[in-house]
């Protein structure tokens, strides 16, 4: 672990209230652990939002689809392939008779990890999709 530096916040009352109201919630143990993660949390933010970023990421694609849809298991299975080297793994969850539930679980490039989520996600029959990335930690 590196060196720890001190350093002191000002706000307003009413505004840490809230902090404390937050990092009660989330069962943070002190002020400091709750700041540190949102720290790291912007920074993750930034390093893949940039419109150029060539940062490698990884993440998740989160879709919820109609299985029954004519040809769309197929597409985006084919879609997947394509992106093979970008893919490290897939869950497949039956949710009712015909909704499906499928996680991929990916590593890359943040603007082709953009690009792999939005290709799915716009997919004819795709319901709802979702893409969360975050840092592989070699930055934090």
């Amino acid at each position: 672990m590196s060196q720890i530096t001190r350093f002191g916040i000002s706000m307003e009352s009413r505004l840490l209230e809230r902090f404390d109201e937050l990092i009660g919630r989330h069962g943070y143990s002190s002020r400091s652990e709750a700041l540190r993660d949102l720290v790291r949390d912007r920074l993750v933010s930034e390093e893949w939002s940039q419109s150029d970023s060539q940062q490698e990421t990884v993440g998740t694609i989160t879709i919820i689809y109609d299985h029954h849809q004519r040809q769309l298991t197929e597409n985006l299975n084919e879609q997947q392939h394509k992106h093979h080297h970008a893919v490290i793994s897939m869950m497949h969850v039956h949710l009712d008779h015909e909704n499906c539930l499928e996680v991929l679980a990916v590593r890359g490039k943040a603007n082709d990890l953009k690009k792999l989520a939005d290709e799915l996600i716009s997919t004819r029959g795709v319901k709802h999709g979702k893409l969360v990335m975050t840092s592989t930690g070699r930055n934090l």
